[in-house]
């Protein structure tokens, strides 16, 4: 490339011309967003040989003056992590499909600003003698992190050519003239962005528990299997507040005067709809005390230790930790105060009521919970299993919300994982 500019390989280089186009534009966020599409305006200047030869192959840049649509007011995109790819037409003494694509380089893109769109670079093989036209026509975004996700944008009027090649032929005969390039006017108004509102949680908490787990005081029972209870949560995202509803039970082996605590989510298990880095979402939760003890025991799931494959199941770990009883008598669990870190951001969500999931007969322990906390994480970064997702109540069968990218964000809830939806607004 001479100068930026369109380059005749294997023959000495002419002249280079490059001509502004802007055009409508209608572009399409990956479906996981749950955005809307945006309409938008792209302006691109195409640069390429102003003549050229039968038989020579022909280097054209697209560089973007404008994309039509903005980087959304939820995430910040990081350097390097946005390729552009996308078609030019060749027109007039020749037609061709024209591949064009850029480096994956750009610079730390803020939320709510301009995309910088790399220049792309595509190759023509002239055929024919005469007027080659060239104009832009679709194009793709694509960011890689933190999960690879498409923006597809399509030319939504007639485009104007950009630029004009004018080919002669191998004996150095002309084809034709060649005409000035033609830009079309620049359409008035600025893109627009807005998007679905989050859905409000559906569901109730379930009902109090007795002593659903047994006592310990009869028989040597060591192991005490919890009620499954539906908790109503209020979360605060990275984007806004959110409430979801997730059933949850809470079981315990004693050992010595402790408990092995295990919190589990539901059985149901659903695909993917997205890729997911290997250890990108940890979960964890304040478990509630109750009755005789007072306080809170940590409990946390591990990592997922691969990549998820979008189609593939979605399995969600139980959360472990140790509950050393501060109280004698009898005393309750409940799920509490749930906490997810996922991909950089973190969400945390208060349980509505308290649903009592475990009753145990308990003997006070040095140094136990009563009144505080009591954190040892035990077992929690091994073993995994299947998980319930929560229902968002967006539709009238309670169906079971799926993954959620928030501009590349994955978040799990509850052993659920969540689409969370920025409000609309005007970009």
């Amino acid at each position: 490339m001479l100068g930026g500019a369109g380059i005749l390989l294997g023959v000495a280089a002419v002249p280079a011309q490059a001509a502004e186009v802007s055009y409508k534009t209608e572009c399409i966020p990956p479906a996981i967003s749950g955005l809307p599409a945006v309409q938008g305006t792209t302006k691109v200047e195409i640069t390429a040989p102003a003549e050229a030869k039968v038989g020579d192959e022909v280097t054209i840049t697209w560089k973007f003056a404008q994309a039509a649509s903005k980087n959304p007011d939820v995430l910040d995109l990081d350097k390097d992590t946005v390729k552009p790819s996308g078609t030019l037409k060749a027109g007039g003494a020749q037609t061709a499909s024209i591949a064009m694509e850029g480096p994956r380089q750009n610079p730390a893109i803020p939320k709510n600003s301009d995309m910088k769109l790399s220049d792309m670079t595509g190759k023509l093989k002239l055929t024919a003698a005469g007027d080659v036209t060239l104009t832009p026509d679709a194009y793709n975004i694509n960011v890689n992190k933190p999960i690879s996700t498409d923006t597809k944008c399509t030319p939504k009027e007639a485009v104007g050519s950009s630029a004009t090649i004018k080919v002669t032929a191998a004996g150095g005969g002309s084809g034709g003239s060649t005409p000035t390039p033609t830009p079309t006017p620049t359409p008035s108004g600025e893109p627009t962005d807005s998007a679905t509102p989050s859905p409000t949680g559906s569901g109730t908490g379930g009902t109090t528990g007795g002593d659903d787990g047994g006592s310990t005081g009869g028989g040597g029972q060591t192991d005490f299997t919890g009620k499954q209870v539906s908790v109503a949560y209020a979360c605060k995202t990275p984007i806004g507040d959110k409430n979801a509803t997730s059933p949850v039970q809470i079981n315990a082996r004693k050992s010595g005067g402790s408990y092995a605590l295990t919190v589990k989510f539901g059985t149901s298990v659903m695909d993917s709809p997205a890729d997911i880095p290997a250890d990108s979402v940890k979960p964890s939760m304040e478990v509630a005390l109750g009755g005789a003890d007072k306080g809170t025991v940590h409990v946390e799931g591990p990592t997922n230790s691969g990549p998820i494959k979008s189609g593939d199941p979605i399995e969600v770990p139980d959360l472990k930790g140790t509950y050393k009883p501060g109280a004698t008598g009898k005393s309750t669990l409940s799920p509490g105060v749930l906490t997810v870190m996922a991909l950089g951001t973190t969400t945390t969500c208060t349980p509505a009521t308290s649903e009592v999931s475990l009753t145990l007969d308990t003997s006070e322990q040095a140094g136990g919970a009563s009144g505080g906390g009591s954190s040892s994480s035990g077992s929690g970064s091994t073993g995994s299993a299947s998980g319930g997702l929560a229902e968002t109540g967006s539709d009238s069968h309670g169906a079971l919300e799926a993954l959620g990218l928030v501009a590349g964000t994955v978040i799990l809830l509850g052993g659920a994982v969540f689409t969370f939806m920025p409000r609309g607004r005007t970009r």
